[in-house]
């Protein structure tokens, strides 16, 4: 009896031997695994922040201070950047502006509009796969920004490029009285446009409602989104003279989106 128990003691410890090794096995590769994804993540990540901030090396120069207080005197509302779109081109034909936030650092982006809403989703401004995409007007708008309702999409990324920032002009009440503005420059035209709504809403809701001209249905739009705010703007009474750019990224929640708004304020023609 003493002989057989001591048999089938150990069997169990080599069975529990086996059991513990094929464990600890199966916790290093789900570990690599993940440490594999991490890193593809981060290479992602890095890609797209390096090739973008190439090309704002390339085709972006911050003007003086002095010199926009100066242009300001004279022509009115100037904006804090130059952009060179000859050398845009160069790299991209689908460029058709690029957008400055004043009050957010990391908002300053070529944007492009193809003949879809998909083909940039996860293609950069190089059209190199890559989850950060580029950012991009809706398909069906105008290219030249004329619309009641320009709609602007970007990824809301993890490591806060692209869209990501937006969100903190809910968060933080200071951006917005730092700068309730941000710019669309073009080859031909610079707009200045002023924050008027900033909120989370559905993925199917009015917000995204795209307009043949303007009209009653339009001004009833403008005074939905300005209910709809979830920060308090100093926009005053808008009309369906205004002209609406609708800045849209994601939330992690596929339901909804988060979305800031801006009336254009200017228009100046570039010299």
């Amino acid at each position: 009896m003493g002989r057989q128990n001591t048999g089938r003691s150990r069997k169990k410890k080599k069975k529990g031997d086996f059991l513990l090794t094929l464990a600890l096995i199966v916790a290093i590769a789900v570990f690599c695994f993940a440490a594999y994804n991490l890193f593809h993540i981060y290479s992602e990540y890095k890609k797209g922040t390096d090739e973008y901030n190439e090309i704002e090396q390339m085709a972006v120069t911050e003007r003086e201070p002095e010199l926009v207080d100066m242009e300001q005197a004279d022509a009115g509302p100037v904006p804090p950047i130059n952009v060179d779109f000859d050398t845009l081109r160069g790299i991209n034909s689908d460029v058709i502006g690029w957008i400055y936030v004043e009050a957010l650092d990391n908002i300053n982006y070529p944007v492009v509009q193809a003949e879809d809403n998909e083909t940039y989703l996860h293609m950069t401004y190089e059209k190199n796969y890559n989850f950060a995409g580029t950012i991009f007007v809706d398909y069906e708008n105008s290219s030249d920004f004329s619309d009641c309702n320009t709609l602007i999409y970007g990824h809301n990324m993890k490591n806060g490029s692209m869209f990501a920032s937006l969100k903190k002009f809910t968060q933080d009440e200071e951006l917005y009285k730092k700068s309730k503005y941000f710019w669309i420059l073009t080859p031909e035209m610079n707009y200045r446009y002023e924050i008027v709504s900033a909120y989370v809403t559905g993925v199917n809701s009015d917000t995204y409602t795209l307009f043949k001209g303007p009209g009653d249905e339009f001004q009833q739009y403008l005074n939905n989104i300005k209910g709809y705010s979830e920060i308090q703007t100093e926009a005053g009474e808008m009309t369906i003279k205004d002209k609406i750019v609708t800045l849209s990224t994601c939330t992690g929640n596929d339901a909804t989106r988060f979305v800031v708004q801006g009336k254009q304020v200017n228009a100046v023609p570039v010299k």
